[in-house]
Protein backbone atom coordinates (compact mmCIF):
# COMPACT_ATOMS: atom_id res chain seq x y z
CA UNK A 1 0.00 0.00 0.00
CA UNK A 2 1.27 3.43 -0.82
CA UNK A 3 1.31 6.06 1.91
CA UNK A 4 -1.97 7.82 2.54
CA UNK A 5 -2.36 10.90 0.38
CA UNK A 6 -3.93 13.90 2.04
CA UNK A 7 -5.38 16.79 0.09
CA UNK A 8 -3.78 20.18 0.04
CA UNK A 9 -4.34 22.19 -3.13
CA UNK A 10 -4.77 19.01 -5.14
CA UNK A 11 -8.45 19.62 -5.81
CA UNK A 12 -7.91 22.90 -7.56
CA UNK A 13 -4.92 21.66 -9.53
CA UNK A 14 -6.86 18.85 -11.21
CA UNK A 15 -8.82 19.43 -14.44
CA UNK A 16 -12.60 19.37 -14.09
CA UNK A 17 -14.19 16.50 -16.00
CA UNK A 18 -17.65 14.98 -16.30
CA UNK A 19 -18.55 12.09 -14.00
CA UNK A 20 -21.25 9.52 -14.61
CA UNK A 21 -22.72 7.65 -11.64
CA UNK A 22 -24.81 4.54 -12.23
CA UNK A 23 -27.22 3.86 -9.37
CA UNK A 24 -28.74 6.83 -7.54
CA UNK A 25 -29.37 5.30 -4.14
CA UNK A 26 -27.74 5.44 -0.73
CA UNK A 27 -24.27 5.35 -2.33
CA UNK A 28 -24.72 7.10 -5.66
CA UNK A 29 -26.51 10.23 -4.49
CA UNK A 30 -23.94 11.21 -1.80
CA UNK A 31 -21.16 10.47 -4.30
CA UNK A 32 -22.79 12.77 -6.86
CA UNK A 33 -23.01 15.52 -4.26
CA UNK A 34 -19.29 15.28 -3.46
CA UNK A 35 -18.23 15.62 -7.09
CA UNK A 36 -20.73 18.41 -7.78
CA UNK A 37 -19.42 20.33 -4.79
CA UNK A 38 -15.92 20.54 -6.30
CA UNK A 39 -17.12 21.70 -9.69
CA UNK A 40 -17.58 18.50 -11.66
CA UNK A 41 -20.53 18.05 -13.96
CA UNK A 42 -22.33 14.85 -12.94
CA UNK A 43 -24.80 12.70 -14.86
CA UNK A 44 -26.68 10.25 -12.68
CA UNK A 45 -28.07 7.07 -14.26
CA UNK A 46 -30.83 4.89 -12.85
CA UNK A 47 -33.34 2.40 -14.23
CA UNK A 48 -36.22 3.78 -12.12
CA UNK A 49 -38.04 6.53 -14.09
CA UNK A 50 -39.95 7.73 -11.02
CA UNK A 51 -36.69 8.24 -9.17
CA UNK A 52 -35.24 10.16 -12.13
CA UNK A 53 -38.30 12.42 -12.21
CA UNK A 54 -38.09 13.16 -8.49
CA UNK A 55 -34.39 13.98 -8.67
CA UNK A 56 -34.69 16.28 -11.67
CA UNK A 57 -37.51 18.09 -9.84
CA UNK A 58 -35.09 18.63 -6.94
CA UNK A 59 -36.94 16.30 -4.60
CA UNK A 60 -35.02 14.10 -2.20
CA UNK A 61 -36.38 10.60 -1.57
CA UNK A 62 -33.64 9.68 0.95
CA UNK A 63 -34.76 11.77 3.88
CA UNK A 64 -31.71 11.21 6.08
CA UNK A 65 -29.67 13.26 3.58
CA UNK A 66 -31.68 16.42 4.26
CA UNK A 67 -34.47 18.15 2.38
CA UNK A 68 -32.17 20.33 0.24
CA UNK A 69 -29.64 17.64 -0.66
CA UNK A 70 -30.89 17.03 -4.19
CA UNK A 71 -32.30 20.48 -4.98
CA UNK A 72 -28.96 22.16 -4.31
CA UNK A 73 -27.25 19.83 -6.80
CA UNK A 74 -29.90 20.36 -9.45
CA UNK A 75 -29.97 24.14 -8.92
CA UNK A 76 -26.19 24.29 -9.36
CA UNK A 77 -26.63 23.34 -13.01
CA UNK A 78 -23.93 20.69 -12.66
CA UNK A 79 -26.17 17.67 -12.04
CA UNK A 80 -28.86 15.85 -13.96
CA UNK A 81 -30.38 12.38 -13.80
CA UNK A 82 -31.40 10.15 -16.67
CA UNK A 83 -32.43 6.61 -17.55
CA UNK A 84 -30.94 6.95 -21.04
CA UNK A 85 -27.96 4.63 -20.77
CA UNK A 86 -26.75 5.52 -24.26
CA UNK A 87 -25.49 8.70 -22.61
CA UNK A 88 -22.84 6.67 -20.80
CA UNK A 89 -20.57 7.68 -23.68
CA UNK A 90 -20.56 11.28 -22.41
CA UNK A 91 -18.77 11.09 -19.01
CA UNK A 92 -15.00 10.85 -18.74
CA UNK A 93 -15.42 8.65 -15.67
CA UNK A 94 -18.20 6.18 -14.84
CA UNK A 95 -18.70 5.06 -11.24
CA UNK A 96 -20.81 1.91 -10.78
CA UNK A 97 -22.90 2.01 -7.58
CA UNK A 98 -25.51 -0.69 -8.15
CA UNK A 99 -26.82 -3.32 -5.70
CA UNK A 100 -25.07 -6.65 -5.20
CA UNK A 101 -27.70 -8.74 -3.37
CA UNK A 102 -27.72 -12.42 -2.53
CA UNK A 103 -29.58 -15.12 -4.39
CA UNK A 104 -31.97 -17.63 -2.90
CA UNK A 105 -29.12 -19.84 -1.66
CA UNK A 106 -26.92 -17.00 -0.31
CA UNK A 107 -24.89 -16.90 -3.52
CA UNK A 108 -23.72 -13.59 -5.08
CA UNK A 109 -26.13 -11.97 -7.49
CA UNK A 110 -24.02 -9.83 -9.83
CA UNK A 111 -26.78 -9.28 -12.37
CA UNK A 112 -26.90 -5.51 -11.77
CA UNK A 113 -23.14 -5.20 -12.15
CA UNK A 114 -23.19 -7.32 -15.32
CA UNK A 115 -26.08 -5.40 -16.87
CA UNK A 116 -24.44 -2.07 -16.08
CA UNK A 117 -21.11 -3.20 -17.50
CA UNK A 118 -22.80 -4.40 -20.68
CA UNK A 119 -24.53 -1.01 -21.01
CA UNK A 120 -21.17 0.74 -20.64
CA UNK A 121 -19.53 -1.60 -23.15
CA UNK A 122 -22.06 -0.63 -25.82
CA UNK A 123 -20.82 2.97 -25.80
CA UNK A 124 -17.32 2.64 -24.30
CA UNK A 125 -14.88 5.09 -25.82
CA UNK A 126 -11.16 5.62 -25.62
CA UNK A 127 -9.93 7.43 -22.52
CA UNK A 128 -12.80 6.57 -20.19
CA UNK A 129 -12.16 5.51 -16.59
CA UNK A 130 -14.56 2.93 -15.12
CA UNK A 131 -14.66 2.35 -11.36
CA UNK A 132 -16.75 -0.31 -9.65
CA UNK A 133 -17.89 0.77 -6.16
CA UNK A 134 -20.42 -2.00 -5.44
CA UNK A 135 -19.37 -4.44 -2.73
CA UNK A 136 -18.37 -7.81 -4.14
CA UNK A 137 -15.96 -10.74 -3.88
CA UNK A 138 -12.26 -10.46 -4.80
CA UNK A 139 -11.78 -10.88 -8.53
CA UNK A 140 -15.08 -9.39 -9.70
CA UNK A 141 -13.55 -6.32 -11.34
CA UNK A 142 -10.93 -8.37 -13.17
CA UNK A 143 -12.94 -11.50 -13.96
CA UNK A 144 -16.45 -10.13 -14.54
CA UNK A 145 -16.19 -6.46 -15.51
CA UNK A 146 -12.91 -6.44 -17.48
CA UNK A 147 -13.76 -9.18 -20.05
CA UNK A 148 -17.08 -7.50 -20.87
CA UNK A 149 -15.35 -4.19 -21.53
CA UNK A 150 -12.45 -5.68 -23.49
CA UNK A 151 -14.91 -7.60 -25.68
CA UNK A 152 -15.37 -4.24 -27.41
CA UNK A 153 -11.83 -4.52 -28.77
CA UNK A 154 -10.56 -1.73 -26.53
CA UNK A 155 -7.78 -2.63 -24.08
CA UNK A 156 -7.53 -1.76 -20.41
CA UNK A 157 -4.49 0.34 -19.58
CA UNK A 158 -4.15 1.84 -23.04
CA UNK A 159 -7.64 2.55 -24.40
CA UNK A 160 -9.65 2.68 -21.16
CA UNK A 161 -8.94 2.33 -17.44
CA UNK A 162 -10.58 0.17 -14.79
CA UNK A 163 -10.40 0.21 -10.98
CA UNK A 164 -12.26 -0.76 -7.83
CA UNK A 165 -13.04 1.66 -4.99
CA UNK A 166 -15.46 0.35 -2.35
CA UNK A 167 -18.26 2.52 -1.08
CA UNK A 168 -18.09 3.14 2.67
CA UNK A 169 -21.39 4.90 3.29
CA UNK A 170 -23.06 4.60 6.70
CA UNK A 171 -26.51 6.24 6.42
CA UNK A 172 -27.30 8.61 9.26
CA UNK A 173 -23.75 8.85 10.58
CA UNK A 174 -22.84 12.35 11.75
CA UNK A 175 -19.13 12.16 12.62
CA UNK A 176 -18.01 11.26 9.09
CA UNK A 177 -19.26 12.33 5.68
CA UNK A 178 -18.76 10.88 2.21
CA UNK A 179 -15.87 13.28 1.68
CA UNK A 180 -14.08 12.65 4.99
CA UNK A 181 -14.24 8.83 4.92
CA UNK A 182 -10.87 7.66 3.48
CA UNK A 183 -11.31 6.48 -0.12
CA UNK A 184 -9.72 3.13 -0.89
CA UNK A 185 -8.62 2.61 -4.51
CA UNK A 186 -7.11 -0.36 -6.37
CA UNK A 187 -6.62 -0.60 -10.13
CA UNK A 188 -6.62 -3.49 -12.59
CA UNK A 189 -3.16 -2.20 -13.51
CA UNK A 190 -0.90 0.56 -12.21
CA UNK A 191 -2.03 3.26 -14.60
CA UNK A 192 -5.72 2.55 -13.88
CA UNK A 193 -5.06 2.74 -10.16
CA UNK A 194 -3.23 6.05 -10.53
CA UNK A 195 -5.94 7.59 -12.68
CA UNK A 196 -8.68 6.52 -10.26
CA UNK A 197 -6.72 7.85 -7.26
CA UNK A 198 -6.17 11.16 -9.08
CA UNK A 199 -9.90 11.45 -9.72
CA UNK A 200 -10.88 10.81 -6.11
CA UNK A 201 -8.23 13.19 -4.77
CA UNK A 202 -10.15 16.03 -6.37
CA UNK A 203 -13.18 15.38 -4.17
CA UNK A 204 -12.07 13.37 -1.11
CA UNK A 205 -9.99 14.47 1.86
CA UNK A 206 -7.95 11.27 1.91
CA UNK A 207 -7.23 8.65 -0.75
CA UNK A 208 -5.55 5.35 0.06
CA UNK A 209 -4.08 3.49 -2.92
CA UNK A 210 -3.53 -0.27 -2.73
CA UNK A 211 -1.72 -2.59 -5.10
CA UNK A 212 -4.70 -4.10 -6.92
CA UNK A 213 -8.44 -4.15 -7.33
CA UNK A 214 -8.48 -7.50 -5.52
CA UNK A 215 -6.91 -5.99 -2.39
CA UNK A 216 -9.54 -3.23 -2.34
CA UNK A 217 -12.36 -5.74 -2.90
CA UNK A 218 -11.11 -7.99 -0.08
CA UNK A 219 -10.57 -5.05 2.29
CA UNK A 220 -14.19 -3.97 1.92
CA UNK A 221 -15.40 -7.47 2.76
CA UNK A 222 -13.07 -7.67 5.76
CA UNK A 223 -14.45 -4.40 7.12
CA UNK A 224 -17.99 -5.71 7.06
CA UNK A 225 -17.16 -9.25 8.18
CA UNK A 226 -15.39 -7.74 11.19
CA UNK A 227 -18.60 -5.98 12.16
CA UNK A 228 -20.81 -8.99 11.47
CA UNK A 229 -18.66 -11.31 13.57
CA UNK A 230 -18.49 -8.92 16.51
CA UNK A 231 -22.23 -8.26 16.44
CA UNK A 232 -22.80 -12.03 16.42
CA UNK A 233 -20.55 -12.30 19.47
CA UNK A 234 -22.53 -9.79 21.52
CA UNK A 235 -25.81 -11.28 20.29
CA UNK A 236 -24.72 -14.66 21.62
CA UNK A 237 -23.46 -13.15 24.88
CA UNK A 238 -26.82 -11.38 25.32
CA UNK A 239 -28.67 -14.69 25.09
CA UNK A 240 -26.50 -15.97 27.97
CA UNK A 241 -26.66 -12.88 30.16
CA UNK A 242 -30.43 -12.35 30.01
CA UNK A 243 -31.33 -15.56 31.91
CA UNK A 244 -28.55 -14.69 34.37
CA UNK A 245 -30.34 -11.37 34.99
CA UNK A 246 -27.27 -9.39 33.97
CA UNK A 247 -27.63 -6.18 31.95
CA UNK A 248 -25.91 -6.85 28.62
CA UNK A 249 -25.50 -3.18 27.77
CA UNK A 250 -23.94 -2.40 31.13
CA UNK A 251 -21.49 -5.26 30.60
CA UNK A 252 -20.51 -3.90 27.19
CA UNK A 253 -20.10 -0.38 28.51
CA UNK A 254 -17.99 -1.68 31.37
CA UNK A 255 -15.72 -3.63 29.01
CA UNK A 256 -15.40 -0.56 26.80
CA UNK A 257 -13.66 1.34 29.60
CA UNK A 258 -10.54 -0.64 28.72
CA UNK A 259 -8.53 1.74 26.52
CA UNK A 260 -7.12 -1.01 24.29
CA UNK A 261 -8.03 -4.48 23.04
CA UNK A 262 -11.79 -3.95 23.01
CA UNK A 263 -14.26 -2.17 20.74
CA UNK A 264 -17.90 -1.93 21.74
CA UNK A 265 -20.54 -3.57 19.56
CA UNK A 266 -24.17 -3.79 20.58
CA UNK A 267 -26.77 -6.56 20.16
CA UNK A 268 -30.15 -6.27 18.51
CA UNK A 269 -32.94 -8.16 16.77
CA UNK A 270 -30.73 -9.01 13.80
CA UNK A 271 -28.60 -7.26 11.21
CA UNK A 272 -29.88 -4.79 8.64
CA UNK A 273 -28.66 -2.57 5.85
CA UNK A 274 -27.33 -3.60 2.48
CA UNK A 275 -23.80 -4.46 3.66
CA UNK A 276 -23.43 -6.34 6.92
CA UNK A 277 -26.09 -9.06 6.44
CA UNK A 278 -24.94 -9.72 2.86
CA UNK A 279 -21.25 -9.05 2.30
CA UNK A 280 -19.78 -11.91 4.38
CA UNK A 281 -21.46 -14.41 2.07
CA UNK A 282 -19.59 -13.00 -0.91
CA UNK A 283 -16.36 -14.18 0.67
CA UNK A 284 -17.75 -17.53 1.81
CA UNK A 285 -18.93 -18.17 -1.75
CA UNK A 286 -15.52 -17.30 -3.14
CA UNK A 287 -13.87 -19.56 -0.56
CA UNK A 288 -16.02 -22.51 -1.61
CA UNK A 289 -15.03 -21.86 -5.21
CA UNK A 290 -11.41 -22.58 -4.27
CA UNK A 291 -12.29 -25.51 -2.00
CA UNK A 292 -12.08 -23.78 1.39
CA UNK A 293 -14.62 -23.47 4.20
CA UNK A 294 -15.38 -20.38 6.29
CA UNK A 295 -16.79 -21.85 9.47
CA UNK A 296 -16.22 -18.77 11.61
CA UNK A 297 -17.89 -16.36 9.18
CA UNK A 298 -20.79 -18.70 8.52
CA UNK A 299 -21.37 -19.28 12.24
CA UNK A 300 -21.59 -15.53 12.77
CA UNK A 301 -24.12 -15.34 9.95
CA UNK A 302 -26.14 -18.16 11.49
CA UNK A 303 -26.27 -16.39 14.86
CA UNK A 304 -27.26 -13.04 13.38
CA UNK A 305 -29.89 -14.53 11.07
CA UNK A 306 -31.38 -16.34 14.05
CA UNK A 307 -31.95 -13.20 16.14
CA UNK A 308 -35.45 -12.36 14.80
CA UNK A 309 -36.57 -15.87 15.77
CA UNK A 310 -35.02 -15.37 19.22
CA UNK A 311 -36.99 -12.15 19.69
CA UNK A 312 -40.18 -13.97 18.65
CA UNK A 313 -39.43 -16.76 21.13
CA UNK A 314 -39.03 -14.23 23.93
CA UNK A 315 -42.26 -12.54 22.88
CA UNK A 316 -44.22 -15.81 22.88
CA UNK A 317 -42.74 -16.73 26.28
CA UNK A 318 -43.52 -13.33 27.84
CA UNK A 319 -47.09 -13.38 26.59
CA UNK A 320 -47.46 -16.91 27.95
CA UNK A 321 -46.26 -15.75 31.37
CA UNK A 322 -49.23 -13.37 31.31
CA UNK A 323 -51.73 -16.01 30.27
CA UNK A 324 -51.87 -14.95 26.62
CA UNK A 325 -51.04 -16.71 23.39
CA UNK A 326 -49.40 -15.20 20.33
CA UNK A 327 -52.33 -16.26 18.15
CA UNK A 328 -54.61 -13.24 17.65
CA UNK A 329 -52.44 -11.16 20.01
CA UNK A 330 -52.22 -7.49 19.02
CA UNK A 331 -48.53 -6.68 18.57
CA UNK A 332 -46.94 -3.33 17.75
CA UNK A 333 -43.43 -3.29 16.29
CA UNK A 334 -41.57 -0.06 17.07
CA UNK A 335 -39.17 0.85 14.29
CA UNK A 336 -39.02 -0.42 10.72
CA UNK A 337 -35.63 1.08 9.74
CA UNK A 338 -32.63 -1.13 10.38
CA UNK A 339 -30.99 1.41 12.71
CA UNK A 340 -32.01 4.58 14.58
CA UNK A 341 -33.00 7.89 13.00
CA UNK A 342 -32.89 6.93 9.31
CA UNK A 343 -35.49 5.76 6.80
CA UNK A 344 -33.46 2.86 5.38
CA UNK A 345 -35.33 -0.44 5.65
CA UNK A 346 -33.02 -2.56 3.46
CA UNK A 347 -32.63 -6.02 5.03
CA UNK A 348 -34.16 -4.66 8.25
CA UNK A 349 -34.85 -7.39 10.83
CA UNK A 350 -38.14 -5.61 11.57
CA UNK A 351 -39.48 -6.90 8.27
CA UNK A 352 -38.76 -10.48 9.25
CA UNK A 353 -40.18 -9.91 12.73
CA UNK A 354 -43.46 -8.74 11.21
CA UNK A 355 -43.66 -11.66 8.79
CA UNK A 356 -42.90 -14.19 11.53
CA UNK A 357 -45.50 -12.66 13.84
CA UNK A 358 -48.05 -12.76 11.07
CA UNK A 359 -47.11 -16.38 10.44
CA UNK A 360 -48.07 -17.09 14.06
CA UNK A 361 -51.43 -15.39 13.42
CA UNK A 362 -50.70 -12.31 15.50
CA UNK A 363 -52.31 -9.02 14.49
CA UNK A 364 -49.34 -6.78 13.74
CA UNK A 365 -48.92 -3.03 13.27
CA UNK A 366 -45.80 -0.90 13.21
CA UNK A 367 -44.70 2.62 13.98
CA UNK A 368 -41.70 4.38 12.50
CA UNK A 369 -41.36 8.19 12.43
CA UNK A 370 -39.27 8.02 9.26
CA UNK A 371 -41.13 5.32 7.32
CA UNK A 372 -44.78 6.32 6.88
CA UNK A 373 -45.58 3.32 4.68
CA UNK A 374 -43.91 0.17 3.40
CA UNK A 375 -43.10 -0.39 -0.27
CA UNK A 376 -42.48 -3.44 -2.39
CA UNK A 377 -38.98 -4.81 -1.85
CA UNK A 378 -36.96 -7.72 -3.17
CA UNK A 379 -38.20 -10.14 -0.50
CA UNK A 380 -41.08 -8.30 1.17
CA UNK A 381 -44.31 -6.53 0.34
CA UNK A 382 -45.98 -5.91 3.69
CA UNK A 383 -48.55 -3.34 2.50
CA UNK A 384 -48.59 -1.52 5.84
CA UNK A 385 -48.76 2.05 7.11
CA UNK A 386 -47.23 3.42 10.28
CA UNK A 387 -49.74 4.03 13.06
CA UNK A 388 -49.84 7.20 15.13
CA UNK A 389 -47.91 6.58 18.34
CA UNK A 390 -50.01 7.75 21.28
CA UNK A 391 -50.64 6.50 24.78
CA UNK A 392 -54.13 5.43 23.75
CA UNK A 393 -52.76 3.48 20.81
CA UNK A 394 -50.14 1.74 22.95
CA UNK A 395 -52.79 0.66 25.47
CA UNK A 396 -54.67 -1.17 22.71
CA UNK A 397 -51.85 -3.70 22.15
CA UNK A 398 -51.06 -6.87 24.05
CA UNK A 399 -47.37 -6.41 23.34
CA UNK A 400 -44.95 -3.79 22.02
CA UNK A 401 -41.69 -4.99 20.44
CA UNK A 402 -38.85 -2.44 20.35
CA UNK A 403 -37.01 -3.25 17.11
CA UNK A 404 -35.34 0.12 16.43
CA UNK A 405 -34.38 2.61 19.14
CA UNK A 406 -35.21 5.86 17.34
CA UNK A 407 -34.19 8.88 19.43
CA UNK A 408 -37.72 10.33 19.27
CA UNK A 409 -39.10 7.42 21.27
CA UNK A 410 -39.90 8.23 24.90
CA UNK A 411 -39.16 5.09 26.93
CA UNK A 412 -41.16 6.31 29.94
CA UNK A 413 -44.27 7.06 27.87
CA UNK A 414 -43.98 3.68 26.13
CA UNK A 415 -43.52 1.76 29.39
CA UNK A 416 -46.32 3.58 31.18
CA UNK A 417 -48.86 2.87 28.44
CA UNK A 418 -47.90 -0.64 27.36
CA UNK A 419 -49.11 -3.92 28.86
CA UNK A 420 -45.86 -5.61 27.81
CA UNK A 421 -42.66 -4.33 26.17
CA UNK A 422 -40.17 -6.67 24.49
CA UNK A 423 -36.96 -4.66 24.27
CA UNK A 424 -34.42 -5.99 21.76
CA UNK A 425 -32.32 -2.79 21.68
CA UNK A 426 -31.72 -1.93 25.32
CA UNK A 427 -33.84 1.20 24.94
CA UNK A 428 -35.63 0.56 28.24
CA UNK A 429 -32.52 -0.57 30.15
CA UNK A 430 -32.61 2.33 32.63
CA UNK A 431 -36.12 1.40 33.70
CA UNK A 432 -37.13 -1.31 36.14
CA UNK A 433 -40.66 -2.53 35.52
CA UNK A 434 -42.46 -5.86 35.50
CA UNK A 435 -43.85 -5.15 32.03
CA UNK A 436 -40.42 -4.81 30.38
CA UNK A 437 -38.73 -7.95 29.03
CA UNK A 438 -35.28 -7.93 27.43
CA UNK A 439 -34.83 -9.87 24.21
Amino acid sequence: MTPTNRQGTARMSQPISQVGIVGLGYVGLPLARVFCSVGHKVIGFDIDPSKISLINDGKNYLHHLGSNFVSEMVDSGRFEATNDFDRLAEPDTILICVPTPLGEHLEPDLSYVEQTTDAIAKVLRSGQLIVLESTTYPGTTRDVVLPRLEATGLRCGSDFFLAYSPEREDPGRQDYTTRTIPKLVGGINDISGRKAADLYRIAFDQVVSVSSAEVAEAAKLLENIYRAVNVALVNEVKKILIPLDIDTWEVIDAAATKPFGFQAFYPGPGLGGHCIPIDPYYLTWKAREIGLSTRFIELAGEINRGMPSYVIERTVWALGQRGKTIRDARVLVLGLAYKPDIDDVRESPSLELIEKLRGLHAQVDYHDPNVPATHRMRNYDLKMKSIELTGEALRSYDCVVVATNHSVYDPRMIADNSALVIDSRGMMREMVSDNIVQA
